[in-house]
């Protein structure tokens, strides 16, 4: 691998965890489950030779995990060489808190918690869970403080994720870093965006340099709009984070994580591949999505993700039609069969996938924003389900 533009030797250490590249992979629901976590590691050592960033399994909820909802224990499974193992925990109780994250040490089910306060969706914040939590700064200390206590003794870091603030008007994230770091968490992660931005609009890296400036005993994480290896260079030079996390752009394009390997490590980044390539992605992709859900579900799973991999490309709509209905993993292998292997990667191929949607204003409970220093738990909060 030739040296290119990146920067030199780049590294990350979350409390015991050692990453030979500052990438995360951010959970997102309904797409890093095993099937693609382990994708994009196949992907990342092909190319490079390594694996070597952290790949986090969708969010499950503190609750059903406790209370073992068989969903929830489906979505917390690992490949078999997997590591480091990472769960993201939806959480808006202290005590339930406590119990999942006792749980994953003394069940050994994960080797790293993070923790979700980001969420912006209007069935979570308008209960005061997600992104509103950290307005309740008390509340949010004890959650925090019960993860730590939990792990205390162990190998197994607490790292925690949130936005900039509920809007404009209410920001939070510099609280937030300072209270997590306080409280004994070995990282903290910002989407440079607020609640009522949503997925919309443009991340404020200046808000990802506030917080480094102003948290300075643990790692700080950049995440929001990086999309190409020069992205996250430009992020980690304009804001001095340790680190990025990748969401939206990862979506029908697995091997940009062996891209930002290669790039943060100061190599020049892997080609990126034709439509023949794709399309034995897009195979292995459905095969891995078959033998975690059982190939009806699994092939249900894919069709959303054959619409990302085939953006840009010459498909017709015909057969993308035929894509979205896909029902089985020989129908799959039949229809990528047929696309134009040698086209190559488009150049409108790059960029944001999946939601974005409009800024508006973020649900939430009456007089929510009364008393930041409250510290009660939000009735009805903590979902049943997880990966909302």
């Amino acid at each position: 691998m030739s040296e290119g533009a990146g920067s030199a030797s780049a590294a990350l250490r979350i409390g015991s965890i050692e990453l030979a590249s500052p990438v995360v992979l951010a959970p997102m629901a309904g797409v890093t489950n095993v099937a693609f976590r382990t994708l994009c590691r196949e992907l990342e050592l092909a190319r490079t030779g390594t694996v070597s960033g952290l790949y986090v399994c969708e969010m499950v909820t503190a609750r059903a995990l406790v209370e073992r909802h068989p969903v929830t224990m489906h979505m917390t499974t690992f490949g078999p060489d997997e590591s480091p193992r990472s769960i993201q925990l939806y959480t808006v109780d202290p005590e339930n808190t406590y119990a999942a994250a006792k749980m994953i040490v003394d069940e050994n089910l994960a080797d790293h918690i993070d923790m979700n306060f980001g969420c912006p969706v209007p069935k979570v914040t308008r209960k005061g869970g997600g992104s509103a939590i950290p307005y309740k700064r008390n509340l949010f200390r004890r959650i925090v403080a019960a993860a730590v206590r939990a792990t205390e003794g162990t190998s197994v870091p607490v790292t925690v994720k949130f936005r900039i603030g509920i809007d404009d008007e209410h920001h939070t994230h510099l609280d937030a870093g300072r209270i997590a770091a306080a409280e004994g968490a070995q990282a903290v992660a910002l989407h440079a965006r607020t609640a009522s931005q949503r997925y919309s609009g443009t991340a404020d890296w200046d808000e990802i340099a506030r917080l480094k400036e102003h948290v300075t005993e643990v790692p700080v994480l950049g995440n929001g709009d990086i999309f190409e290896p020069v992205d996250a260079v430009e992020m980690m030079r304009h804001t001095g984070c340790d680190g990025v996390v990748i969401g939206r752009g990862c979506l029908g394009r697995p091997w940009l994580f062996a891209e930002l390997a290669a790039e943060l490590n100061g190599f020049t980044a892997p080609a990126a591949p034709n439509l023949g390539e794709v399309s034995q992605i897009i195979v292995r992709h459905g095969e891995l999505l078959a033998a975690h859900h059982g190939e009806g579900k699994g092939m249900r799973e894919i069709r959303k993700h054959v619409a990302w991999y085939l953006r840009g490309f010459p498909a017709g709509s015909d057969l993308r039609n035929r894509l979205a209905l896909v029902n089985t993993l020989d129908e799959l292998r039949e229809l990528v069969g047929t696309l134009p292997a040698d086209a190559e990667f488009p150049a409108d191929g790059h960029g944001p996938r999946g939601r974005q949607g409009s800024p508006a204003k973020v649900a939430l409970p009456d007089g929510w924003l009364d008393d930041p220093d409250e510290d009660i738990v939000p009735d009805g909060a903590e979902i049943m389900h997880s990966g909302g």
